[in-house]
């Protein structure tokens, strides 16, 4: 039997045991509380966990207790201010509740039970049983990142570093070699030792008080040869070794016209974000260039992208086109690994048609996946209708999904990145 024992040092004032404990057991309501606040959080804003609350219910011990019945007793504290009979006074108002609403004279509860959660744990509960598809294709690239890799050992190094296993294999090769010549000598010296003593004459003893003189020489010679020298002691050898590491570009698309009101972009905020999170925990370094459209395309920041109010027509291959241009320009597909996803209503200027699937056909190829996302309640619309023949001449590449409201988002992603064996 094997036992693993966890020596790693628990947080201050936590225990790491204890916190995973609590996480598996109330794993369902975390993931509940995650997908609510999505909403609030910012795309690129992955550098914190977040804070998430469990229902006071949910998290009630079993506990033991007397039950009825028997005969008990009971300790009651006494008071310096009260006798039976005496009346209370109402407390008054102006305890500074926290609360919303009117009051009421009824009901009670419990507040809810608020922790933390690590930027690690977060994305843990958030993307468990999904992976990127197409992983084959990802690129693996140099960067100015080392690490601390072994090549060797050597004679000088820190105290640290110091390799029990080869010091003791080369001090033990450094004595076979200084004293095997001796060695061979004293066994051959104590064989004609031992023949002489079979033997016993005078002229026998003289010459074996000589040999026995000799054997004492080189067992004391033998014996001043050190056990560990300072040339024994050998060093792991730690050299910095690049760190290749993969990189991602995610290209958001968002119809800005005038059907998109300030719900639809919500909506389609809270995928990107999940998208963006999901990209940067596969990826070492993740990129996200923000093209809004409407007749009329254009690169944005993360700000200008989900609150401008500028509006218009919509022409899709605009944007498309604009995708196209910087994926040439700026990300070539040999080094970078390159995703997309769209949002919209679904309307599309109908001359636009043509010009998308054209588009489309020279994207597919260079991309790891594409995502339309759809945000309508009366999908499919024209631009669906669209993308349906290119769905399915690239179904491993290309998918589509349609969002109704905000608790379709999270389903919609797990259908999109959900694991094969899921």
């Amino acid at each position: 039997m094997t036992f693993f024992i966890d020596r790693r040092e628990n947080p201050k004032n936590k225990s790491a045991v204890n916190r995973q404990r609590f996480l598996r057991r109330y794993r369902k309501q975390i993931r509940e509380s995650i997908r609510q606040r999505l909403d609030n959080r910012s795309i690129t804003n992955t550098e914190h966990g977040e804070k998430v609350s469990i229902p006071a219910r949910d998290t009630a011990e079993p506990f033991f207790h007397h039950g009825s019945g028997g005969r008990h007793t009971h300790v009651l504290p006494g008071n310096k201010e009260f006798t039976p009979g005496d009346k209370l006074a109402r407390p008054k108002g102006g305890g500074g509740g926290a609360g919303e609403g009117e009051a009421s004279d009824q009901g009670e509860g419990i507040d809810e039970f608020v922790f933390e959660l690590s930027r690690n744990e977060f994305l843990d509960f958030l993307f468990e049983d999904m992976e990127l598809p197409n992983l084959t294709k990802r690129e693996l690239i140099g960067s100015d990142e080392v690490k601390k890799v072994r090549a060797g050992y050597s004679t000088d190094g820190a105290p640290g570093n110091i390799s029990i296993t080869r010091s003791m294999r080369t001090a033990t090769s450094r004595r076979i070699a200084l004293g095997a010549g001796k060695r061979r000598e004293l066994h051959k010296l104590e064989a004609e030792l031992a023949e002489l003593r079979n033997q016993p004459t005078a002229s026998m003893d003289t010459k074996a008080e000589e040999l026995e003189l000799r054997i004492d020489e080189l067992r004391s010679r033998l014996s001043r040869i050190p056990f560990l020298d300072d040339i024994d002691i050998r060093y792991h050898r730690q050299v910095n070794e690049p760190v290749p590491t993969s990189k991602a570009v995610m290209f958001c698309l968002m119809d800005v016209s005038g059907s998109m009101d300030q719900n639809t972009k919500s909506l389609a905020k809270r995928f990107f974000i999940l998208l963006y999170l999901f990209l940067e925990r596969h990826y070492e370094r993740t990129e996200v260039v923000y093209i809004r459209h409407h007749t009329r395309a254009e690169e944005v920041d993360e700000e200008e992208f989900f609150y401008s109010r500028e509006t218009g027509g919509t022409v899709v291959s605009s944007a498309l086109e604009l995708m196209r241009q910087i994926i040439n320009e700026r990300y070539p597909t040999s080094e970078w690994n390159i995703y997309g996803s769209q949002a919209s209503d679904g309307d599309n200027w109908p001359d636009d048609t043509q010009r998308c699937n054209q588009l489309l056909d020279q994207i597919l190829p260079l991309v790891q996946y594409y995502a339309y996302i759809e945000i309508s309640e009366h999908s499919p619309k024209a631009l669906w209708k669209t993308y349906e023949p290119i769905q399915q001449s690239y179904p491993d590449v290309f998918a589509m999904q349609n969002i109704t409201g905000a608790g379709d988002i999270f389903p919609v992603f797990q259908e999109l990145f959900r694991k094969e064996t899921a």
